[in-house]
Parts: C-alpha cells; sequence; structure tokens
C-alpha cells in the first residue's frame, strides 16, 4: 500500500494541485483559467486527468457553479499542505544564498497600512532582489494569515490571547477621537467621557481592535457603549466624520494629513488618548527566512523613526 501511495504522489503534478487551487478560490473553470493565463480546455484537462489518478470526482456543479465535493475537499487540503512544504524548500534554499532572492509576505491591519507601506519601501530599497507582498486586510483575515502561515509576519495592535502567537511591541499607537473641525465640541476642553457619548459615535466593525480598546474604556466607567454606526474601514469613519455624521475612534498615525489640511479635528476628551501600541506578530516557533528577519529588525528598530518623520514631513 505504501508503495501504491508513492507511486500515486509522484504522478500527481505541482501544476494539477496549482490548479485545483485556483478553482477552488475562483468557484470556476473558466476565471482560474484567467487567472492561470491558461485555456480553459487546458485547465479542465488537468482536473479532469487530476481526478483520474485519483479515481474520484473533485467538482460538482450546483446550477450553473462548481463546488468541490468532499474528496475535492480533501485533496485541497493536501495541497495546501504540499504547496506550504514547497515554499518552507524555497526559503530554506534562500538561506543559503542570503538575501539575493527569497520571499516574503507580510499581512497588516488596515490601520498601520500607511506606516507598513513607508517600512516596506524602505526594505525594498535596501533588499531589491526579495519577492515582497503587502497583504492590508481587517484583524480578523490578519489573525487567519498568521493561524494557517500565508504570512510571514503582521503588523498589528494588541494581538488576541488563545492564538500560537509570538509579540514584540515596536511603537506606540495612542487612538484619538476625532470630530468635523466646526462641531460643537471642537473648541471644547477637558471634554467629560459621558459628554462624549452623547454624540452619534462612528466605530469599527466588533472584531476590530480600536473598537475593542474603546468599547472596553467605556464599559470599565460603567457607561453604555452603543456605536450610531459600525465602518469597516478607518477612511470611511473619516469621511463620515468629516461629512458631519458624528465623531470617531481611529488611530493617531491614520489622520495626520487630515489634521494638517484642517478636515478634521482632535477633541480633547477626559481619559484620551487611549495608549495602546504597534506589534510584530509571528506564530509561534516559526522559523523565519533571511527575508522576514531582516524585515522583523528594521521594524524593530527602524519603525518609530520612520513614522516620526513621515508625520514631520506631513506636518
Amino acid at each position: 500500500m505504501q508503495l501504491e501511495n508513492f507511486s500515486l504522489m509522484i504522478r500527481i503534478t505541482f501544476r494539477q494541485l496549482e490548479i485545483l487551487q485556483a478553482v477552488a478560490d475562483c468557484g470556476s473553470f473558466s476565471r482560474a483559467s484567467e487567472k492561470l493565463h491558461l485555456t480553459q480546455p487546458a485547465v479542465s484537462m488537468q482536473i479532469k486527468q487530476l481526478e483520474n489518478l485519483l479515481d474520484m470526482p473533485l467538482f460538482e456543479h450546483a446550477g450553473k457553479k462548481i463546488r468541490l465535493t468532499e474528496a475535492g475537499n480533501v485533496a485541497l487540503r493536501s495541497a495546501g499542505i504540499v504547496t506550504r512544504e514547497l515554499n518552507d524548500l524555497e526559503q530554506s534554499l534562500a538561506n543559503l544564498k542570503g538575501l539575493r532572492g527569497g520571499v516574503l509576505t507580510v499581512s497588516v491591519a488596515s490601520t498601520a497600512s500607511v506606516f507598513a507601506a513607508r517600512l516596506m519601501a524602505l526594505f525594498r530599497r535596501q533588499f531589491p532582489d526579495v519577492e515582497v507582498s503587502l497583504n492590508v486586510v481587517n484583524r480578523e483575515t490578519l489573525l487567519r494569515h498568521l493561524t494557517e502561515n500565508v504570512s510571514d509576519l503582521a503588523l498589528m495592535g494588541t494581538p488576541p490571547e488563545g492564538y500560537q502567537l509570538s509579540a514584540q511591541p515596536f511603537m506606540d499607537n495612542p487612538l484619538v477621537i476625532i470630530a468635523a473641525p466646526d462641531h460643537p465640541l471642537a473648541r471644547k476642553r477637558a471634554i467629560p467621557l459621558k459628554r462624549l457619548l452623547e454624540e452619534p459615535l462612528v466605530v469599527r466593525e466588533p472584531a476590530s481592535g480600536t473598537r475593542g480598546a474603546l468599547e472596553n474604556f467605556i464599559r470599565e466607567r460603567q457607561l453604555p457603549f452603543k456605536p450610531t454606526m459600525e465602518m469597516n474601514k478607518n477612511e470611511a469613519i473619516k469621511h463620515a466624520v468629516e461629512a458631519g455624521l458624528g465623531v470617531g475612534l481611529v488611530s493617531l498615525h491614520t489622520v495626520q494629513a487630515e489634521l494638517t489640511s484642517g478636515q478634521l479635528s482632535v477633541l480633547d476628551v477626559e481619559g484620551f488618548p487611549l495608549k495602546r501600541q504597534w506589534f510584530l506578530v509571528q506564530r509561534d516557533g516559526k522559523r523565519l527566512s533571511p527575508a522576514a528577519q531582516a524585515f522583523a529588525e528594521l521594524v524593530l528598530s527602524k519603525g518609530p523613526s520612520i513614522m516620526a518623520a513621515a508625520e514631520t514631513k506631513t506636518g
């Protein structure tokens, strides 16, 4: 049986597994063919050959759509394992040749996108031969990227408990209340939290770290947390607040340009800014490639100074 399984393994090609993943991700043969720059018949033929090798159908039709069969789901999980192992092999070989190649994948919380892009630009100037990918995602997706080993590293706020993650703080992340410059509270000082909560409150979605920080701060003071609007992007919060739809909570790092131009103002609310930090995060026990290690060192050593320089330039 072991010899038969080995024979099957060497007859399945990596290209077939790659096509299986693409069809599953795209949900159709035609979109997968566009993604892979292949003809649709070529994609269909490779899937058919893979089904013949496995002696089981991998997809079934549901109306005009296709979906994985039970055997397809099993094959897809194995394809993911093979892909990760080959990526590990690529990284190990990159170890032998230093940073004259290799791949780096970083996921960042949307609130960190501005300075993350600056850090990545500096890294690219220092190591132009490294292939880099920067994924700006919400907190939920970012955690999934880490746990599924999609990303080497992540930049985010305080990581939650219950995940097997290693985190190092590298920069302060003050959270502030913003309002339109003509808001009645814009010129007030030492605004009581209770008074602030009389205003319409614009916040991020429930899984957001900034939303969680505000919710905890309010409930610790035994006041009701009743947001008026939820937004899944910081840009949406800024636009809503600028339009006069309420007050909002954002990272101070995300509103420097708007504060300088006078589009937004920071309210002087008692207890604010909320003191948080940015963290460099990776999976526990993950062996970083030279590229990932170099990026981690850049973040920890240069992160605060790069952000300070950017804010000075904006100012």
